[in-house]
């Protein structure tokens, strides 16, 4: 891994897999004096434990969040819209990094900074993984503000993920504007299929 750099940010995103809704990215840089006890993959936490460390790592590190919109998402792909996100997020940090690891395959395009990638990286990088925390909590809190907006396809209880709940809201109310009609089962909706 990067070695030698102080102000390394790690960042991850949250949301390629879902039907609906905002791809989130995080980048946080910790205080390696001021480490929250318990980071871990925000896969590995209860939601309960992610509010906690998201109120802990706000509180102590430098945080940054983007996103792009489902409309982003549908016209550039899912792929290069979590690297938007990302870069976001990275370009949002309150003082700037001077290193980079990034969960994933892909390193954050267009930036004058060292970076690295790493595949299960929220498992291995603290940063990385405080970012996963925050970018998570941030997109599940969107989505249950959606699920206010959007009546009937209960957005809070899934988060836009493809459950049986949500397959079922989509065959008796069809997709709304926050569904991706770039993914399959969206455009076969709208197709009649």
């Amino acid at each position: 891994m990067l070695a030698g750099y102080r102000r390394i940010a790690g960042i991850d995103e949250v949301g390629r897999g879902p039907l609906a809704g905002p791809v989130v990215a995080a980048a946080v840089i910790l205080d390696p004096e001021n480490i929250p006890v318990g980071i871990d993959d925000s896969k590995a936490l209860t939601a309960l434990r992610r509010q906690e460390l998201y109120e802990e790592i706000l509180g102590c590190a430098d945080v940054a969040v983007a996103y792009c919109s489902t409309a982003t998402v549908d016209r550039i792909n899912i792929r290069n819209a979590a690297l938007l996100a990302m870069a976001r997020a990275l370009k949002s940090l309150p003082e700037a990094a001077d290193a980079v690891l990034v969960d994933g395959r892909d390193k954050v395009p267009n930036i004058d900074l060292p970076c690295e990638a790493l595949i299960g990286g929220d498992a291995s990088s603290l940063s990385i993984a405080a970012a996963s925390i925050v970018a998570k909590v941030s997109r599940d809190r969107m989505m249950a503000h959606c699920d206010g907006v959007f009546a009937g396809y209960e957005l809070g209880a899934h988060k836009g993920y493809a459950t049986p709940a949500h397959r079922a809201a989509l065959t008796r109310l069809g997709p709304c504007r926050l569904h991706r009609t770039s993914f399959a089962p969206i455009a076969a909706l709208l197709a009649g299929k």
